[in-house]
Parts: structure tokens; C-alpha cells; sequence
């Protein structure tokens, strides 16, 4: 169901009031444009499964925005974001964020195209894009990054594994994850006996409408 401007931003901004997060006038406008060019979008490429606008704002955006408390000094910060789709969490972080740096990894190239066209109508600066996959043990790069993320891309075991040569020595990982968190944490801990992360967080928020469960993982590299 497709909802008008003033509309959208009165839940957007009840969304953030629900989750203490405060956002300027600029930066909602933006996250209100983003939202008009990923429905624009998804009527042609499937970036996100179809629903509600109001529904996409909480389960997309605002979820993205979680993860807004754990940015501290945002400019020094080099976000890796694997796995971005269609710009969740990693280009809302940027919209919230201008001073962060980030680099998107997405290898299907027509979300490629989608997340370039995003950069350039939010006139986003300092962020890359890596269209490829990443493999686990394999490094594409010199660069190493200082926080990583990813938004349900794969069980947490699964994703340190693909992104250890890609964190910097004590860089932070953070899991976008459901209520399965400790379900996955348990199975980490079970299969990598060796990992070079330690576990130092793990943080449950609510979705503000619809109570929807996440957690928000945090490791660290040692």
C-alpha cells in the first residue's frame, strides 16, 4: 500500500522516536527519497520482496538505522558492508552518516546499478562499491576494514569465516541477526573452536510497530 510524503515521514519519524534515534530534516528527506527510487525500482528488478511502503520503512530502514548506536566516531570509521543488496543497511547508515566511509560488496550487477543510482541521487560521497563475491579465505583486496557488517547474509559461523581476512586487527563484526542469535552463536562457538573473534555483544532491540525481534551481534578480531 503506497502512502503519500507527509505521510511517510511522520512514520519514519515515529519510528526513530520508538527506537531514540534522532534524525535531522535533511536526512529523513533523503531516506524518504531513497524509499520513492527503491519502490520505483522494485517494480522492475526484485530488490526487496513486495509489501506495504510502511512496512518496508520498519523492516528495511529503520532496522538498518539499529545499528546507528553502535557507530560511534563515525568519521574515522570504514564501514564494510557484504552482501548490501539493495543498500541495507550500508547506504541508510551513509544517508544518517555522511562522514562514514564505506564500501558496498554486491555481486548481482543489477543491484549494482540500483546502488549506484542511489549514491548518485542522494549525492553520496566516499563510497565504493566491490561487485563481486567474497570467498571465504580469499582477500580482494589490500585493504582491511575496521567494522564489518552484514544483514542476514548467512549464519554468524559462516560469515566470520568469509570475512576474517577482511577485518583489521581488533576490527569489530557486527551480525544483523533474528531471534535465532543465540541459536547461531551457540553453533559458532561449536564449530570454530579456533576462530581469531571473541564475542564481546549481543543486544536484542524491538521493531517499534511491529515488535519484530533483532539482535545486533558484536565480535571482535584479537
Amino acid at each position: 500500500m503506497k502512502i503519500d510524503n507527509n505521510e511517510a515521514r511522520d512514520f519514519f519519524c515515529q519510528g526513530c522516536d520508538g527506537l531514540q534515534l534522532a534524525l535531522s530534516e535533511e536526512v529523513i528527506d533523503k531516506l524518504l527519497l531513497y524509499l520513492q527510487e527503491l519502490t520505483k525500482w522494485n517494480r522492475k528488478i526484485n530488490l526487496i520482496g513486495k509489501a506495504p511502503e510502511k512496512e518496508i520503512i520498519e523492516k528495511h530502514f529503520l532496522d538498518s538505522l539499529l545499528l546507528l548506536s553502535h557507530l560511534d566516531n563515525a568519521e574515522d570509521l570504514h564501514l564494510l558492508d557484504v552482501g548490501s543488496g539493495a543498500g541495507f543497511p550500508g547506504l541508510v547508515l551513509k544517508a544518517a552518516c555522511p562522514a562514514l566511509q564505506l564500501t558496498l560488496v554486491e555481486p548481482r550487477q543489477k543491484r549494482v546499478s540500483f546502488l549506484r543510482h542511489i549514491i548518485r541521487t542522494l549525492q553520496l560521497d566516499t563510497v565504493d562499491i566491490i561487485d563481486a563475491r567474497l570467498e571465504p579465505g580469499e582477500k580482494q583486496q589490500e585493504n582491511t576494514f575496521p567494522i564489518i557488517t552484514s544483514r542476514a547474509l548467512s549464519t554468524i559461523a559462516e560469515f566470520l569465516e568469509l570475512i576474517s581476512h577482511h577485518s583489521s586487527p581488533g576490527g569489530l563484526v557486527i551480525c544483523m541477526k533474528g531471534p535465532k542469535a543465540e541459536e547461531e552463536i551457540g553453533q559458532w562457538k561449536k564449530t570454530s573452536p579456533q576462530s581469531p573473534f571473541t564475542l564481546i555483544d549481543s543486544t536484542e532491540y524491538r521493531l517499534p510497530f511491529s515488535g519484530g525481534i533483532r539482535n545486533l551481534v558484536t565480535f571482535k578480531k584479537v
